[in-house]
């Protein structure tokens, strides 16, 4: 009661008491400072939020995949013929030797070939000088050409698989890499219990996308024995491959324009089957390839800072002039 009656009694003092507490409310308690210059926001990382869990950082999208296809079989049995006639051009040059050599990855492009050590190092390499390559800290060698087939696929020439004294682990690091596999067997000799002990070796799941070519099929000469030979292999290998092509290789090298001689030779039904296996590998290949990507994207990762880009280190060698080399025909050209 009395406090009612004082603000009655005072109102003139009571005024004064509010105006002084607006004025201080007014004055910034926090201290001055000189400005000298201004500083720009530091930009982060740009972040994406799935659902209710922390932030994460957008996955990139990483490139498509290609189908890649292991060129495998015994010596002399037409491994590099066969990769001729794929790649329209010499796969490596003609003085280097089967024996002893790592697995052959040829990619599309002209870039500088190079191998890859066991430990993930990448070494320049001379294509001349092939033989100082070792196997035994090698993983594989890269090459490189301008093919049409490359543009849809990769190949690996396993050249060193010829020689039977080498590890089976020099062709085993890669063999995890291959969609399938196009095996060589020589006709006259086709299909011999070593080739079968190595073949018993590859992953299960390589079976059902794999062919396997019977080449030097001119060297017998009658028809009768041609279908035998067939028939044979043909009941050995039962759920073995996809399918099984009795082939002439140097004919089909040699046929260029002749459409009679190429398909005398049995290219033409295996290059026909060959690219509707490159057509359902790709098809199974890229869906595997959003599959990972899409799990990968439900895993949060925390942001992280770009970091500096490492090149590969390489041993120095002198530039060189590739030779130019022609083609030899152009029967593939609808690859």
């Amino acid at each position: 009661m009395d406090s009612m009656e004082d603000n009655e009694m005072f109102p003139e003092q009571n005024d004064t008491v509010v105006e002084s507490m607006a004025e201080e409310s007014t004055v910034s308690n926090e201290p001055e400072f000189e400005v000298i210059g201004t500083v720009e926001p530091q930009s982060q990382p740009e972040l994406a939020t799935i659902g209710e869990e922390e932030p994460v950082v957008a996955a990139p999208k990483s490139k498509k995949k290609k189908p890649v296809i292991c060129l495998m079989g015994e010596f002399s049995a037409g491994k590099s013929t066969l990769s001729n006639l794929l790649i329209q051009t010499e796969a490596l040059p003609v003085n280097v030797t089967a024996t002893q050599l790592p697995p052959v990855w040829i990619s599309k492009g002209d870039d500088i070939p190079y191998r890859v050590a066991l430990d993930g190092g990448e070494y320049d390499i001379d294509l001349a000088n092939l033989e100082d390559v070792s196997v035994e800290d090698t993983n594989h060698i890269r090459i490189f050409h301008d093919a049409d087939l490359l543009d849809k696929i990769d190949l690996i020439d396993m050249l060193g698989i010829s020689d039977p004294n080498m590890d089976a682990e020099v062709w085993q690091r890669v063999i995890g890499n291959a969609d399938a596999v196009i095996w060589c067997s020589h006709a006259t000799q086709a299909w011999r219990q070593s080739e079968a002990a190595v073949w018993s070796m590859m992953p299960p799941e390589l079976h059902e996308k794999s062919f396997l070519l019977l080449t030097r099929m001119d060297k017998i000469l009658s028809e009768r024995d041609r279908g035998r030979v067939v028939k044979r292999v043909a009941r050995e290998t039962v759920g073995l491959f996809y399918d099984l092509f009795p082939i002439s290789l140097t004919q089909a090298l040699t046929a260029k324009e002749d459409a009679e001689k190429w398909e005398s030779s049995g290219a033409a039904g295996f290059m026909e089957a060959l690219e509707e296996l490159i057509q359902e590998i790709a098809g199974e290949v890229t869906e595997e390839h959003h599959a990972e990507v899409r799990d990968e994207s439900d895993i949060p990762m925390r942001p992280v800072l770009p970091t500096r880009v490492q090149p590969r280190k390489l041993q120095a060698r002198p530039t060189r002039q590739r030779p130019a080399q022609d083609g030899l025909g152009d029967p593939l050209s609808g690859f």
